[in-house]
């Protein structure tokens, strides 16, 4: 019976000594987890209010304030994990091969977050713009995280993943206020060039949504088989562009008819020739 009080006493003093040693590193490691824990809470409204007045896009705040508190967080996890008296070492190098696996695992979905990353950072496109870019072409409906969409003048949706997208080049239609419009109309060789300019002049510089500066370029660009070719281009508003495209071909059309300036199509001459038959 004394031996079993002796060692009942060992114990208990075991035990008394393992919790005085052991209790205040749990209640202080706890401590750190709830102040981490606020900290990380101020730290993200903080860095959201940060970046949205710095001008950053809205989708792309969460993500960013998103990773730098989870980050702030394993930290976190990791200081109360040492003082708690868990080797960091090994809890970092086990932390870094999961990272490492899902990494691997996600090369590619990575390589669409970082494009997104960057397209939200760098904006070479936005919401509303037309642009052309992998071989496809329509104005941007949402700019996501991981791929864009693209919404085509006949309806159809386009979805084009962002790393592709980001490393590749874009032609933005769109972001600049003005635009030339492009446009060639041929004359046949016996028309009067001069009479030709002076109508295609005409009708641009009457056109309202035609701008006065820069000046519109109408000159002749090229000998067709069958016809003069003179470049009209005159520079509009970006959102005027189609209107004034339209308009210049039907009224061109019209008036070259009007003055006798005729529009050739290509012509060929087929000519049979009736050989002797040879016995």
């Amino acid at each position: 019976m004394e031996d079993y009080l002796k060692d009942a006493e060992k114990y208990s003093d075991l035990i008394v000594e393992w919790l005085i040693e052991v209790v205040p590193s749990v209640l202080l490691a706890i401590v750190i987890l709830i102040v981490g824990w606020m900290i990380a809470g101020f730290v993200r409204k903080t860095l959201r209010a940060g970046l949205s007045k710095a001008g950053f896009d809205q989708s792309l705040i969460p993500f960013l304030s998103g990773i730098v508190v989870n980050l702030f967080k394993v930290l976190v996890v990791v200081s109360a994990a040492g003082v708690i008296g868990i080797e960091t070492t090994s809890f970092i190098a086990v932390l870094g091969a999961a990272g490492l696996a899902v990494g691997m695992a996600l090369q590619g979905s990575l390589g669409n977050f970082a494009g997104g990353v960057l397209l939200l950072i760098f904006k070479p496109i936005k919401s509303g713009e037309y642009i052309e870019a992998q071989g496809h072409g329509g104005t941007v409906s949402e700019v996501q995280i991981f791929c864009t969409v693209l919404l085509t003048p006949d309806n159809k949706t386009i979805i084009l993943p962002n790393g592709a997208l980001a490393g590749g080049s874009i032609v933005n239609y769109s972001r600049q206020d003005t635009r030339r419009v492009d446009m060639t109309f041929g004359i046949g060789y016996d028309d009067d060039i001069a009479k030709a300019k002076s109508i295609l002049s005409e009708l641009v510089n009457n056109h309202e949504d035609v701008l006065k500066t820069p000046e519109p370029v109408i000159e002749v660009v090229s000998h067709g088989d069958s016809s003069v070719n003179i470049v009209c281009r005159p520079w509009v508003k970006k959102e005027d562009y189609w209107r004034v495209h339209f308009d210049m071909h039907e009224q061109v059309k019209l008036e070259f008819d009007k003055q006798g300036v005729s529009i050739p199509f290509p012509q060929r001459d087929v000519h049979i020739h009736n050989a002797d038959k040879v016995n």
